[in-house]
């Protein structure tokens, strides 16, 4: 039987090449993580949003069940180790705030296909055929792997999933997970600025 899912929206980024808070981007007057956290919504069991200490009290991100980041200066590992602490008996499907073509059916298909034998599950990027790391199921006994990696200093979600045993997907969409950096990155995309 397969694992209970809960959801994790990494939003504790610093968006710094952005100039402004990513989770705080609008589409269709909501928010771009209200969007995500909705998505998530439908295909786990239950879902949070990951913050930095800092951000605990943001109006946006307390709308949400919050999991603050236990560890500094680790990224979205960071975040990942955290859920994992406060509820290491599930499986997580971890995916960032700043995916404004994430859609439903890219995360089923990721849950339905996942593997119940590796550790990670993650799609192939459409860009370079790496693994893409934060929109990726991540297993309850993965945070052993994830804990040798960050002890050897290791903490690129994305160079863990290559160096572990990773179940790799071809995206449904090849547009769905490109994300959003910079204002032009926002130009070109579905969201607008934060009012």
């Amino acid at each position: 039987m397969a694992n209970t899912v809960f959801g994790l929206v990494l939003a504790g980024g610093k968006s710094r090449r952005m100039g402004q808070d990513k989770a705080l981007l609008q589409r269709n007057g909501h928010t771009q993580l209200k969007h995500v956290v909705t998505l998530l919504e439908q295909v786990t069991d239950r879902t949070f949003v990951s913050a930095r200490n800092e951000q605990r009290d943001d109006p946006e991100r307390h709308q949400f069940e919050l999991i603050v980041d236990r560890y500094d200066d680790m990224g979205p590992i960071a975040g990942i180790l955290s859920a994992m602490d406060e509820h290491p008996d599930v499986d997580w499907l971890v995916v960032a705030c700043d995916l404004p073509n994430i859609d439903k059916t890219t995360l089923a298909y990721l849950l339905e296909n996942r593997s119940a034998e590796r550790p990670f599950s993650a799609f192939r990027s459409s860009h370079d055929g790496l693994p893409e790391p934060l929109c990726a199921v991540y297993t309850a006994n993965s945070h052993v792997i994830i804990r040798e990696f960050v002890v050897e200093g290791l903490v690129c979600p994305r160079k863990i999933l290559i160096r572990s045993d990773t179940a790799l997907f071809e995206q449904p969409d090849p547009a769905a997970l490109d994300n959003i950096n910079t204002p032009e990155d926002l130009a070109a995309s579905v969201l607008e600025a934060a009012s």
